[in-house]
């Protein structure tokens, strides 16, 4: 069979390219509007341009597998449109093809009694020969592992939120993390300042954002200040398409987290996707207080729990918000479900907000399991040391004492130099007391602290 002379620029190499470069390209092929398409939107709307010029159709996109078990490919969403692309049974048996992969490849007309386009010939599968991707372990396969390996989010000096972080409550690739925010707490903002520093810190990261029953101006704000990609389904669109979002995106990130990948999505809202499989699911006959079905939490649950650190390499990052202080007892059923579940948390708190503190995060309700697996010795010591500094003090004044030493440092690296680790509560006030200067004196384990005396180690 001869060669076909292929697009100038595979969907894969599309993917790649910034939007400053798609532009150019949609002017260079006169595409009407360009301007105003996504990224997805936009490289669908070359890929067709380009396939129509060169007499042969190539396209692409995030395969769908149904229950009859042919699928579709979704060009330029994760939900259906009339752009979809058909894939037979056969093909997705032989290349053992996944929901989520992103399949690309040669396709066809519709005849005259078929409404979409046909897959013809698979080229690639997530970027390399559709061969390799047989040869994948599943995701279920992988061992999961405690994460050890640390997603650093400080960039400017003035973003003290992501500073804060850092310190407080670590980021690990494979974190499972729960964001606890009543409203006008600044989650939002915090959200774009933790993927803007995913970005700029890790671009070998692939981040995902998905907004749930969110505002349609949240959702293009978001888009305009992130470079990511962003899945959205806002409130005035029905609960089927919350759902089928969220599983589309949970999909595309565990085929990716396959192949080696790490991947961080960032939700909002957990509480939300909740709701939504509320809506959606048959009735099981059991209701709990709020009215929450008790089988609706359970896909949610496993979208939350799928983050993991893999041992075999790869990893998936989850960090969702959880809304409270809602007046709703819905919300409050839910977020009791998911408490604890997580292995990260970052409380914010609605005094502090009101008090116009922000970040309006409760350094003393925050924390991360097994921190000691991400901090540095340096760090390690300073939390705790912090944390027993601030433990009689009100949220306020442990926030404010904080940010006080953070605006006067540039860096973490910085504040870690200048902080003395005896400093201390001075009696019946709420301001830290600092002791003359000693030698940084290695935090001691409590349980080792019990074994020194014990055995007299150390007297």
């Amino acid at each position: 069979m001869p060669e076909i002379d292929k697009p100038a620029n595979t969907q894969v190499e599309l993917e790649a390219k910034t939007m400053r470069e798609l532009y150019t390209l949609a002017r260079d092929l006169e595409i009407q509007g360009y301007y105003k398409l996504r990224k997805k939107e936009l490289i669908f709307e070359i890929s067709k341009l380009q396939s129509k010029q060169s007499g042969v159709s190539y396209a692409g996109g995030v395969l769908e597998i149904l229950p009859d078990g042919y699928g579709f490919l979704r060009p330029s969403t994760y939900v259906p449109s009339n752009d979809d692309i058909y894939v037979s049974n056969s093909q997705i048996r032989r290349f053992d093809l996944r929901t989520g992969d992103m399949v690309y490849g040669q396709v066809r007309k519709p005849k005259d009694n078929e409404r979409y386009y046909g897959l013809l010939r698979v080229e690639q599968v997530n970027g390399g020969r559709p061969e390799l991707a047989a040869e994948r372990m599943h995701f279920a396969g992988l061992t999961p592992l405690y994460p050890n390996e640390r997603i650093r989010l400080q960039t400017a000096s003035n973003r003290v939120s992501t500073r804060i972080m850092d310190l407080i409550s670590p980021l690990g690739k494979g974190q499972r993390g729960l964001i606890v925010a009543p409203p006008k707490a600044g989650k939002t903002i915090l959200i774009k300042e933790i993927a803007n520093s995913i970005t700029a810190n890790h671009p070998e990261i692939e981040l995902f954002i998905l907004l749930i029953d969110e505002r349609p101006e949240e959702v293009t704000d978001i888009e305009r200040s992130v470079k990511a990609e962003v899945v959205s389904s806002t409130f005035d669109e029905p609960p089927e398409n919350h759902v089928k979002a969220s599983e589309m995106v949970l999909e595309r990130a565990k085929r990716l987290v396959e192949s080696g990948h790490d991947v961080v999505i960032l939700l909002d809202s957990i509480t939300r996707l909740a709701r939504a499989h509320n809506l959606v699911i048959p009735p099981s006959g059991r209701t709990l207080s709020g009215g929450v079905d008790p089988a609706a939490l359970h896909k949610p649950k496993r979208f939350f729990g799928a983050a993991r650190n893999m041992e075999e390499g790869g990893s998936l990052t989850i960090l969702a918000t959880a809304l409270i202080e809602t007046g709703s007892r819905m919300d409050d059923v839910i977020f009791e479900e998911f408490k604890g579940t997580g292995n990260m948390e970052l409380i914010l708190d609605r005094k502090l907000a009101d008090r116009r503190l922000f970040p309006a995060i409760d350094i003393q309700r925050s924390g991360t399991r097994r921190e000691d697996l991400l901090l540095v010795k340096d760090e390690l010591d300073y939390v705790w040391n912090l944390r027993k500094a601030i433990a009689g003090m009100s949220p306020i004044e442990a926030l404010d004492n904080l940010l006080e030493r953070m605006r006067n440092t540039n860096s973490n690296v910085e504040l870690l130099g200048d902080f003395k680790p005896k400093a201390q509560m001075q009696a019946n006030t709420s301001e830290l007391r600092e002791l003359p200067q000693s030698p940084i004196q290695p935090a001691v384990h409590p349980q080792k602290r019990q074994y020194r005396r014990r055995t007299g180690e150390g007297s």
